[in-house]
């Protein structure tokens, strides 16, 4: 944290580089950022919503868009953090600073579009189901628990990119089943038939306790519980120590291989 703290100044304008720098030129800009994740929600909704009923929940259209909102932002952040110390390796050859920075300011830049994003769809989805209860209160730890999930796991791709060059086609390929096996498009309860299923996709699946918990807040009004909670601070806790670990372990090299 005294490092950060002592180079914020450069992590602040890795992000507003990020931010500008991806759409440099366009003309919707840093705007595209939101476009792009509507533009996915929205053919998701109508592949599953519209064309495919897969679920008989209330509101079902809301019911998708917190748990597609999430994802997206889960995904997007491991994708781009994979090759960002190679993007960034002119810098890193150059001058000294905490390596970590890089994929930090990435899934900030990711967390930014998050948040906006998921801000829309929270205000509907409060409007439509009138959810609004003291567990909304739990929302922002469960956020910040996701930030610190999704860094964690960013520190590690990211460095072993740098090492195994295989690492983000990988990833690539692994995200599209683990899409389909995250309770996205329905809830873990919905298998009722098969109970060793269900167990594997609410708590096996890293992913899944944070978008039942802010799907359970947002969609339902209800506060997350004490095992969910739990589980999203402790996965968040070790994802942050593990990828920390391993990045400084990897990092020495960093300047040679990038």
């Amino acid at each position: 944290m005294a490092e950060l703290t002592r180079y914020r100044y450069l992590f602040e304008q890795m992000v507003r580089r990020e931010l500008r720098q991806k759409y440099q030129g366009s003309a919707l800009g840093v705007a595209w950022y939101i476009v792009n994740p509507l533009v996915l929600m929205l053919a998701y909704y109508f592949m599953f919503g519209v064309v495919f009923t897969l679920s008989e929940h209330d509101d079902y259209p809301l019911f998708l868009m917190v748990g597609l909102v999430i994802w997206i932002f889960f995904s997007q952040a491991l994708l781009s953090a994979a090759p960002s110390l190679l993007d960034q390796g002119a810098l890193i050859r150059k001058s000294p600073f905490p390596r970590e920075i890089i994929p930090g300011a990435v899934v900030t830049v990711q967390a930014v579009t998050f948040l906006v994003v998921l801000g829309l769809v929270a205000v509907i989805t409060l409007l439509v189901r009138w959810t609004f209860s003291p567990a909304l209160l739990l929302l922002p730890f469960v956020l910040l628990a996701l930030y610190g999930f999704v860094l964690g796991f960013s520190l590690a791709v990211s460095v072993l990119h740098a090492h195994f060059r295989d690492v983000a086609p990988i990833l690539s390929a692994a995200l599209l089943p683990w899409f389909f096996l995250s309770p996205i498009f329905f809830a873990p309860g919905d298998i009722t038939d098969k109970a060793a299923a269900r167990f594997a996709m609410e708590w096996v699946n890293p992913i899944a306790p944070y978008i039942e918990a802010i799907r359970r807040i947002l969609y339902e009004g209800h506060a997350p519980s004490l095992a969910g909670l739990a589980y999203v601070v402790v996965a968040a806790v070790l994802a942050v120590l593990a990828g920390r670990a391993l990045f400084r372990g990897l990092q020495a090299e960093l300047a040679v291989i990038v």
